[in-house]
């Protein structure tokens, strides 16, 4: 028996013996898993008897990143262009939060310099389209709330 031939028999044992412990492994995992499922380890789960949510007619691939990213209220993993958007959208209530109008101006402004800080970066990914706020403007606006808000 030559060289080549030791070397093919050690590697089909060591392809055998992996196959055969993969086999052993997933073994154990199954065996694992009907043992929970008989101690009733996974009777409160949330979904438990219901369709896993996005995979319906029009399946979303993310559904469970989605899903993830508003349970957990995960920010700041988004490229900061969507971000700025989201939080464009949200900045009125953020701003209803304040107490004070140099509060909403010192928010307003954080704002813009993300914004126009986000403009400089040359990363890629989306563009920024999220326009700047003013800072009269809307503490205006927040004056205007505030007062509806306490005259209701």
């Amino acid at each position: 028996m030559n060289d080549r031939d030791r070397a093919r028999r050690r590697n089909a044992h060591s392809d055998d013996d992996a196959e055969a412990f993969a086999v052993q492994k997933a073994s154990f995992v199954d065996q694992q898993i009907r043992a929970a499922m008989a101690r009733g380890a996974f009777d409160d789960l949330p979904l438990h008897g219901k369709p896993i949510p996005g995979l319906g007619d029009t399946h979303d691939p993310d559904w469970w990143v989605k899903r993830l990213i508003d349970r957990e209220d995960i920010s700041g993993a988004l490229p900061e262009a969507l971000q700025l958007r989201k939080d464009d959208r949200a900045l009125d209530v953020v701003l209803d939060r304040l107490g004070s109008e140099k509060a909403v101006r010192d928010a307003v402004e954080a704002f813009n310099s993300r914004i126009v800080e986000a403009r400089r970066q040359l990363r890629g990914g989306p563009p920024v389209i999220t326009p700047t706020r003013d800072v009269d403007t809307e503490t205006r606006r927040w004056r205007e709330r505030r007062r509806a808000r306490r005259s209701a």
